[in-house]
């Protein structure tokens, strides 16, 4: 009874250190500014309920904040035909200005974008670089959907709507020369491990709500 008692007490200490090393927010839009670190413009609202609204064309949010090993969720849902997606690990470049790994955010079934590549342009894919598990379970435009992005020691996971769709390596050699093959392989230093986050304006209606970052 008294070894019991000890184990429980020293697994209730473990479940408390572990929760005490990790912190949760939830990022508004006070969290961004536009790509010259302004204030975020009229275009993007925040709107009842912890939401996000890229609701007209005003350019990319960029998150105040820089991270390195984390975890994100967040709820989205586009617009018929839209795309967007939230970027990470983003910092500025020369040429190109602020790129990141993204995790694409488009109505597979209405946008043409969506199907081009190896099908690394659809929903939940690492954009250009990597696609995900086609089997995936997606809301239609219109509706919320739920990812999460989980970046830990050079282990990028991407989950769709609570289920695990895409990996990959960050580490080793597997993004350096999936990044190679994509639109990205002119960037020396693209997505080294650490950097901002994106909210993207592609010229479409996209709400982003609930966004919770976990780190270390």
């Amino acid at each position: 009874m008294k070894i019991s008692r000890i184990l429980l007490i020293s697994v209730f200490s473990l479940c408390a250190s572990a929760w005490s090393v990790a912190d949760t927010v939830t990022l508004t839009l006070a969290d961004f500014t536009d790509t010259k670190g302004e204030k975020p413009g009229v275009g993007w609202a925040a709107e009842e309920g912890g939401v996000i609204h890229r609701a007209a064309k005003q350019g990319d949010l960029i998150s105040v904040k820089e991270f390195s090993n984390f975890e994100i969720e967040w709820d989205w849902k586009i617009s018929s035909g839209g795309n967007s997606g939230l970027k990470y690990w983003v910092n500025k470049f020369a040429k190109g200005g602020w790129l990141g790994i993204e995790y694409q955010m488009i109505d597979d079934a209405k946008h043409p974008d969506a199907t081009k590549g190896d099908h690394n342009h659809s929903t939940a894919s690492f954009y250009d670089i990597k696609s995900v598990n086609a089997e995936k379970s997606l809301k239609p435009a219109g509706e919320w959907n739920t990812s999460k992005v989980i970046a830990k020691d050079g282990k990028v996971q991407h989950f769709l709507n609570g289920a695990l769709v895409g990996e990959i390596d960050a580490k080793g050699t597997e993004l350096k020369e999936c990044v190679a093959k994509s639109k990205f392989k002119a960037v020396e230093g693209f997505a080294p491990g650490h950097g901002h986050f994106l909210l993207q304006d592609h010229g479409d209606e996209v709400w982003f709500r609930n966004i919770r970052v976990t780190t270390p």
